[in-house]
């Protein structure tokens, strides 16, 4: 693993994440992350951040055909044009979402009961590739017209943010984790 894949995982991934930008800049990555892996979209993040203007989703719900293009020539970010139109209709959807809601983070948190779930696996291959809330807010963001929310995506979009804590028992960032000797 490169650094930059070592402090994501350490300093990052699985921290609870409530801060709707952050929210908004996991959800397009996570949906820019299909079918590539996550090191390629950890390389280009700062491209991403640059290209969607910090993850503004104001902004980014305003974006026109011309700036699709554009974003379509830049080498910085992942250059498929479902993607990129899949930002810009998600923004426009937390936008919805925060005006019926009140809020787009108490919205997502709320498939999870608002509080991480912490799951206390010791093998990797004990982590699922979906689970019962990740379809469940698969489907409904789907019905509220949002773009690259399968629930594999989700329930990498949870790990990320928090919402479900994946740290295996034995890894030093889960709560569980008790030092050899200790």
């Amino acid at each position: 693993m490169n650094d930059a894949y070592v402090r994501y995982h350490d300093e990052e991934w699985g921290v609870p994440r409530r801060d709707e930008r952050t929210l908004f800049e996991f959800l397009v990555l996570e949906g820019a992350q299909a079918g590539l892996s996550w090191s390629t979209i950890l390389n280009k993040r700062d491209g991403y951040r640059e290209a969607f203007d910090d993850f503004d989703a104001e902004r980014v719900a305003r974006y026109d055909k011309r700036r699709v293009e554009r974003l379509m020539r830049n080498p910085a970010i992942v250059r498929n044009r479902l993607k990129i139109e899949s930002a810009v209709i998600n923004a426009r959807a937390v936008l919805e979402v925060r005006r019926e809601r009140g809020g787009f983070g108490d919205y997502i948190w709320s498939f999870v009961g608002g509080r991480p779930i912490v799951n206390r696996r010791t093998q990797m291959k004990q982590v699922p590739a979906t689970s019962p809330e990740s379809d469940i807010a698969s489907k409904e963001l789907r019905k509220r017209g949002f773009k690259f929310v399968g629930s594999t995506i989700l329930y990498a979009y949870m790990q990320a943010v928090g919402m479900v804590n994946d740290h295996l028992v034995t890894c030093h960032k889960h709560p569980d984790y008790r030092a050899p000797g200790r």
